[in-house]
């Protein structure tokens, strides 16, 4: 470098102090290497801007940049698949971010999915200075050159896929103090300028020096606020120094050649507008992060010939929209203090009002709502690149630190807004609280070495003076002190800004009256039958019930059931707080039927589908959908997947949904549809042939044999009326040899439903089993496999309780009681949802009161009355006609070889009701005659 270089004596003093120190020459090559760097950024043709994300020093230094130099290009470190969303910030109130979604993939790992990359957008950062300016100035071009959202996850080995936070440092809490950290859910975060020590060891350094408790802190005093009011040469020099210092050691090689790739590819994508461009380089401006800015690429600089090759993109499909974000979910996403967001929107606030603010550009929608006035663009010629300014490092690194935070008055004004709003919120806080979070304010920024308190040491002595044992409501102190300094802004996007989905549906829920945008929860009121014309919005919101998350909207009064609607409902909805939600619903389709339907086919169609998938299918399309023709499809492939089962794993949730599908045909239709007769024969004939299998089966649950057995039996008429034969379930239970007791009693209560074996037969297979000692402890998997046999064979609950009570009867105490737990856990794991059945029966057999029950008999143990011999009535004229003729019996007696001879009898006359009541027998007489 040669000696009249602008840092030539920054150089030699940097030298020297690693010699002194004991560096040697790795500290000297690190130390003189951040000059260098500096040296390099500023030389460049193009004029580097480096910048820090979200960060009002950034924001407040590219304000003035801009209405000094007033580019007519400005070369923008964003995803440059994410610029034609950037006109619609216009239409959001910030914060927002920017979002790039794929749920289908193609050319990705299928775990990896869904992809979705995030950019966020707050007022105090710099690139959204950098987007207003060019939107709201006629004439400038604004480009965005980073990776697309595709490239992003190419550059992301495996490991790192899905979106990790940042780590954080040791002090800084893991929980985020706001409830909305979720609004950007499991996104890769995109940041103009990752300003964050990856050196473990040194950020340790730096905080324990600066005697602070987290980054933030840090970053807040000794960075922001020293280059708030800074001129532009000592910012950028200050800001390429930091990246370089972060750069050199970051320790990682794997990340930092994700850094340079990306770096390799901007310089790329600048290089290549230029060439096709008319304007003078001079008039260009690149916005990056202050990382990015001290690289070493061989790539840097419009004047590079240095050749890099952008790969394609793969076939994924991305979908681009705004979602609402918030400080706390920045905060959350990339691993801020809490509050840092909202005291940097606080410092930009200050910064941009009073006499003496710089202007900064916003856009229609952003704060005031109204449109920022175009400025008018300057007339220049083509000019030579401006030469770079002098040192201006050394005189900032020498500087004293000057007084910074909060001056008494605001602090005591602080105070006491804090006491007010903490009183408000059930702490019992007084004066003499304001008082003493005054004097531990200042006393902690003694401590720490500072001139004035700042909006951390206000926060911890707030904490340390208020908060006591409990929190009384719900918002702790820290939460009280981020709405003190302006809450967690939470941004919202506009109604023009939304995807056809998002405004279809605020749309179709008009009639409802309601400001569905709001952040607040607002209760809908519909009366269907007053107001029938409501029934478009109710039908629309058990929809949205089905697709977006919990509590976005709740149904408070009312049902959706197949073949019933309610005539009056009541609904809790969020629509506004999940606004995020709606909009990615909007990536799906264009309507929320398209997108239900969009589910359901990729639901039953998964290789992974069951027919219990496509039946759930078939149930959510009849009631939200009108589409009989779908319906039918989901059907014939409920009837394919059940074919082509080879387990019953799915049997009880076959069961219950065929058998709920059935009662609603039966109500609704005169004749069931195709798919419904055709998978009942399918499901008969498949569960025949899987029966004597499953029962042996070590895998298969005795809940599973009994939803097989339980199809069977209650689609055995409708089966053999479609033509199925009822000797296929004969050689099935026939061929069935379980090995466990469940199954075995399972299988003895279906005999007994095919006739088989009768009540008796169970009665002394119950007595045999209690009265052998060895199978008296595996009595209560008996009992079990009984009560799951009351589904097939509803028949047999007396006989559940007979034999239930028969065991408590016979067992001897030293028996019973360790048998006791035995049985209950089988029952409860097993049948807990059949027993109700079998308490109803108790109920109604055993007696009432304890006086009833010492006189009161099991109606299984009274012994029935000895049946009358019937006497047969022998009369008619075929008996006189045998009996006054013996010889005809007596012959055919005598063929047969009977010798005992015929003793024939006069007929009687029928006797009794005609005898005794001739008046009737009279009375048909005269009609006859």
């Amino acid at each position: 470098m040669p000696a009249e270089a602008p840092f030539a004596a920054l150089r030699g003093q940097l030298h020297d102090a690693a010699g002194k120190f004991g560096g040697g020459e790795v500290a000297a090559e690190i130390l003189t290497g951040l000059v260098d760097d500096v040296d390099r950024a500023l030389r460049e043709a193009l004029e580097i801007f480096p910048v820090c994300h979200h960060s009002p020093a950034s924001a407040v230094a590219m304000a003035r940049r801009l209405r000094a130099k007033q580019p007519k290009v400005i070369y923008l470190e964003l995803c440059e698949d994410l610029q034609p969303l950037l006109g619609e910030l216009a239409n959001c109130t910030l914060p927002v971010a920017l979002q790039a979604y794929a749920s289908e993939l193609d050319g990705f790992p299928a775990e990896w999915g869904p992809l979705s990359v995030i950019a966020p957008i707050t007022e105090a950062s710099a690139e959204y200075q950098a987007i207003s300016y060019a939107l709201t100035t006629p004439g400038v071009e604004l480009v965005c050159v980073d990776h697309s959202a595709d490239h992003v996850f190419q550059q992301k080995p495996p490991e790192r896929s899905t979106a990790e936070p940042p780590e954080r440092s040791a002090a800084e809490p893991s929980e985020p103090a706001s409830a909305e950290p979720a609004l950007h859910g499991d996104a890769v975060g995109v940041q103009l300028g990752d300003l964050r020590p990856r050196f473990a060891e040194l950020e340790a350094f730096l905080l324990h020096h600066g005697k602070v408790r987290h980054w933030s802190e840090w970053w807040d005093q000794y960075v922001e606020q020293p280059l708030v009011g800074a001129d532009h040469e000592t910012y950028r020099q200050v800001m390429v120094l930091i990246g370089s210092l972060f750069r050199r050691l970051t320790p990682d090689p794997g990340r930092l050649a994700e850094d340079e790739a990306r770096e390799r590819y901007m310089w790329t994508r600048i290089r290549a507008h230029h060439s096709q461009s008319t304007v003078d380089i001079g008039d260009c401006l690149y916005v990056c992060g202050a990382f990015h800015a001290a690289t070493r690429v061989d790539q840097f600089g419009v004047d590079s010939t240095a050749a890099y090759e952008i790969g394609p993109r793969t076939e994924t499909s991305w979908l681009y929209g705004l979602i609402p974000s918030s400080h706390s979910a920045i905060e959350a996403q990339f691993g801020l203090a809490p509050g840092s967001v909202s005291i940097a929107a606080a410092t930009w606030s200050r910064a941009t009002s009073g006499r003496g603010a710089v202007r900064p550009y916003r856009l229609s929608s952003a704060k005031s709502g109204k449109t920022a006035k175009a400025s008018t663009p300057r007339v220049t010629t083509a000019t030579a690149p401006a030469e770079p300014g002098g040192d201006m490092l050394s005189e900032f690194l020498s500087a004293p630190s000057r007084p910074g935070g909060l001056d008494d008055d605001e602090l005591r004004g602080w105070c006491v807004d804090l006491v007010r709003l903490a009183r408000r919120n059930g702490y019992l806080a007084s004066t003499a609280d304001a008082i003493a979070v005054f004097e531990t304010s200042m006393l902690l920024a003694g401590i720490r070495g500072r001139h004035r308190p700042t909006p951390y040491d206000f926060s911890d002595a707030a904490v340390t003076c208020i908060e006591k044992d409990t929190v009384p409501g719900r918002r702790d102190v820290a939460t009280l002190c981020g709405i003190l300094l302006g809450g967690d802004r939470i941004g919202r996007v506009g109604y023009d800004a939304l995807p056809p989905l998002a405004r279809d549906v605020y749309d179709r829920l008009t009639p409802l009256g309601l400001d569905l945008t709001a952040r607040t929860q607002k209760r809908a009121l519909l009366d269907l039958a007053a107001q029938p014309e409501l029934r478009p919005c109710s039908d629309l919101l058990w929809l949205l019930r089905r697709l977006l998350p919990d509590g976005t909207v709740r149904p408070i009064m009312g049902e959706r059931t197949l073949g019933e609607s309610s005539v009056q409902e009541s609904w809790d909805l969020a629509l506004g707080r999940n606004q995020r939600s709606l909009i990615e619903l909007g990536y799906d389709g264009v309507t929320v039927e398209q997108v239900l339907e969009q589910r359901l086919r990729r639901a039953a169609w998964d290789p992974t589908a069951t027919a219990g998938t496509a039946l759930a299918a078939v149930e959510d399309s009849i009631l939200f959908l009108a589409n009989r023709r779908f319906t039918e499809e989901l059907g014939a492939r409920a009837v394919s997947l059940l074919a082509a089962e080879r387990t019953v794993a799915g049997a009880p949730d076959v069961l219950r949904r065929i058998r709920r599908l059935l009662t609603y045909y039966r109500g609704v239709a005169p004749t069931l549809p195709g798919w419904v007769q055709e998978f009942v024969t399918a499901g008969y004939a498949h569960y025949c042939t899987l029966l004597p299998v499953a029962t042996v089966d070590e895998e298969t649950s005795v809940r599973q044999v009994a939803a097989m057995l339980g199809f069977l039996f209650s689609m055995e008429s409708l089966a053999l009326s479609l033509g199925c034969d009822r000797a296929q379930l004969e050689l099935a239970v026939a061929q069935s040899h379980p090995e466990t007791p469940a199954t075995i009693a399972l299988l003895w209560a279906a005999r007994y439903q095919l006739g088989l074996l009768t009540l008796a037969d169970l009665r002394s297979r119950c007595d045999e089993l209690l009265g052998n000692p060895l199978t008296v402890p595996s009595f209560p998997a008996y009992l079990s496999g009984f009560v799951q046999a009351l589904d097939p064979a509803p028949g047999l609950t007396g006989f559940v309780v007979e034999a239930l009570s028969g065991a408590f009867a016979r067992l001897p105490d030293e028996v019973l009681l360790p048998w006791l737990p035995t049985l209950l856990t089988t029952l409860r794991a097993e049948a807990a949802e059949l027993m109700p059945l079998l308490v109803r029966e108790a109920g109604r057999t055993f007696p009432g009161s304890l006086r009833a029950l010492d006189t009161w008999t099991p109606p299984w143990a009274e012994t029935p009355p000895a049946p009358i011999p019937a006497v047969p009535a022998v009369a008619g004229p075929a008996v006189e006609l045998l009996a006054e003729r013996p010889d005809s019996c007596d012959a055919v007696a005598a063929l047969l070889g009977s010798t005992d001879p015929w003793h024939g009898t006069v007929s009687v006359p029928p006797a009794g009701l005609l005898t005794e009541h001739p008046a009737t027998a009279t009375a048909v007489a005269a009609l006859l005659d």
